[in-house]
């Protein structure tokens, strides 16, 4: 049995953050003159067309699109601007699917490194190997926007599978 999940941004903590390298105050300024959209949309096809439609509602298996508007609504450029997206438990990043491409992402959401995350695994013999990192674990996703200029815009989208939820089985 599917079991529909109410989703909201608040409770999928999707909550798009903007962070900006240490600089002088007037860049600080700058930073909070950026305003973040958010959204998320269900991802399916129709027609072998895909259509994005509002994810108020969604069942494990889907895939929502997350995207994020970054605004300058400032007098002035925002400089070191970065993008953090993150990507609630119970969904997995679906690889590929980062715009733009240059991503970092984060098992904890504080240590970012460059798409495909690795780890060093010690095998049963005693032999350490490099692995990819299972996209489940995934927590974040980070861009370096860099400078924004006043009164322009960036988007930052990313794509996650809703993974399926295990339901206890009701014993009364």
């Amino acid at each position: 049995m599917h079991r529909s999940v109410r989703l909201t941004l608040a409770m999928l903590w999707l909550a798009a953050t903007v962070g900006v390298a240490p600089r002088p105050a007037q860049a600080a300024a700058a930073a909070s003159s950026v305003a973040v959209e958010l959204s998320a949309n269900r991802v399916s096809k129709s027609q072998g067309k895909e259509v994005l439609s509002p994810a108020d509602k969604a069942k494990p298996g889907e895939t929502l699109e997350y995207r994020a508007l970054y605004r300058n609504e400032g007098a002035a450029e925002a400089r070191g601007l970065m993008a953090t997206l993150p990507i609630p438990r119970g969904t997995a990043y679906v690889a590929g699917t980062a715009q733009p491409g240059r991503v970092e992402a984060s098992l904890d959401g504080r240590t970012f490194a460059p798409v495909p995350l690795k780890r060093t695994v010690k095998q049963p013999d005693g032999r350490t190997v490099v692995q990819d990192v299972p996209l489940s674990e995934y927590r974040a996703l980070r861009w370096a926007l860099g400078a924004l200029p006043s009164k322009q815009s960036r988007t930052v989208t990313a794509r996650v599978r809703i993974e399926p939820v295990a339901v206890a089985a009701n014993t009364h």
